[in-house]
């Protein structure tokens, strides 16, 4: 194993290391949010499956193949779904892909016998995926990005992986070549691969969770150089098993949520690990963290725990309220995501729905039905009123009905694009349904 990951000392990229210009990055980023008129979804509507994709998933060497989560791009342009064949697929948005914005857009039909397009690109990884997230600051250089967008740096079209017994390693998202490497080595000089990752807010540096560590890498170093914080003190205080989930306040504030197996949620400062305090009360091993968009809230989800759970992070004593989930009889990662206004957050669960919520009060607003066995993934689009959804989960073959088991319907291990009908911040109303 260390032998075959030596050669990748240095980067492996056309070129250099990416050099990003940070800075330009985040005022790009501001300009393009103050400028951005951000639809208000209505979910009083259910939405239109406006794209689907269950076939290409089944062509898989693995006959027991399912989704295990998908996330959209920071610029819309595209999503990226993990599966249990250990491989990545990147769907990019027709070039046309706003057309639902009109009238015009309808439903796609989950039963026809091809999917409604290709994957654009297939990364095939040798062991497991533990876990993936985009550069930040991202932007395609192809499709309309620049119309979703409104920025396009070929550069910054990159994602970071950790998959078992491997590295972290950042993919190039247009090619599908493997740009640089960034290892860990345990006390016995083997690498050790992390459990979790995500890039700093700045985007400078991959943050990456270990057992009972994390460690710092900075995006422009590739190789062996890193910083290493652990999250046991000496009195066995602080934040103990693997480090499975994080995430980064959106306001600045340099906070750091970190989940672990010991179903415990610690909150960090960003420039030096320290530990600010540890949230007990999730059933299960943290699976998912995500802060509110203004960095009051954060809500945590745990393994085969029903409940996403809301904490305020300005007093960090009790929970504020909890949001119900089918996610009792599974040991899948459950992925939520808030909408680009901050106001409702959508989860799936085993039964086959998407359940939204109003974050403002913690009620119950509406649910649909996304597939017919567990949606595992759900993410908003970041600009547009769209979402996807992924589903699946493993299934028990006997050997002398395997056929019959492997018979699976069009909403079964699949994904799916969802359009929202929306009322625009300027005051025109547009319904976006047949």
């Amino acid at each position: 194993m260390g032998e075959e990951e030596e050669d990748h000392d240095q980067p492996h990229v056309a070129g250099d290391v990416p050099v990003i210009s940070t800075h330009q990055d985040q005022d790009q980023e501001q300009d393009r949010n103050e400028a951005y008129p951000w639809p208000v979804i209505r979910f009083d509507v259910p939405p239109t499956r406006t794209y689907h994709f269950c076939h290409q998933f089944r062509n898989s060497p693995n006959p027991n193949n399912f989704l295990k989560s998908l996330k959209w791009s920071p610029d819309g342009s595209c999503f990226l779904t993990s599966s249990e064949d250990n491989s990545f697929r990147l769907f990019m948005l027709p070039a046309n892909g706003n057309e639902h914005l009109s009238d015009s857009a309808c439903s796609v039909a989950t039963d026809e016998v091809e999917d409604s397009f290709a994957a654009n690109l297939v990364v095939s990884k040798g062991e497991s995926v533990y876990d993936f997230c985009w550069y930040p600051y991202m932007s395609a250089s192809e499709v309309d990005s620049k119309a979703l967008a409104g920025i396009s740096d070929p550069v910054t079209n990159v994602f970071a992986s950790t998959t078992r017994d491997h590295p972290i390693h950042l993919w190039d998202a247009s090619s599908g070549e493997l740009r640089c490497t960034y290892r860990a080595y345990d006390a016995m000089d083997e690498i050790t691969a992390a459990f979790s990752i995500a890039f700093n807010p700045s985007g400078t540096k991959i943050f990456a969770g270990y057992n009972k560590s994390v460690r710092v890498f900075d995006l422009h170093r590739p190789g062996r150089d890193f910083q290493q914080f652990s999250t046991v003190q000496g009195n066995k205080e602080g934040q103990t098993g693997i480090l499975s989930a994080m995430a980064f306040s959106p306001n600045h504030t340099g906070m750091l949520a970190i989940g672990s197996y010991s179903q415990t949620t610690g909150i960090y400062r960003e420039d030096s690990m320290e530990l600010l305090y540890v949230l007990h009360g999730q059933e299960g091993g943290i699976t998912h963290v995500q802060f509110s968009k203004d960095g009051n809230y954060l809500y945590t989800g745990g393994r085969k725990d029903p409940y996403i759970m809301c904490w305020d992070t300005r007093k960090a004593v009790e929970v504020v309220y909890k949001l119900y989930r089918s996610s009792e009889y599974t040991n899948q990662r459950i992925l939520f995501d808030i909408e680009p206004q901050g106001r409702h957050l959508g989860t799936g669960g085993q039964d086959g729905f998407v359940h939204i919520y109003d974050l403002q009060t913690g009620q119950w607003v509406t649910s649909f039905r996304a597939a017919l066995d567990t949606v595992n993934g759900f993410s908003f689009h970041p600009y547009l009123p769209m979402a996807a959804t992924s589903s699946g989960h493993r299934r028990f073959i006997v050997p002398d009905d395997s056929k019959e088991d492997l018979h699976l319907s069009g909403e079964e291990n699949c994904a799916s694009v969802w359009s929202f009908s929306y009322d625009s911040l300027v005051g025109s109303d547009v319904n976006v349904s047949c």
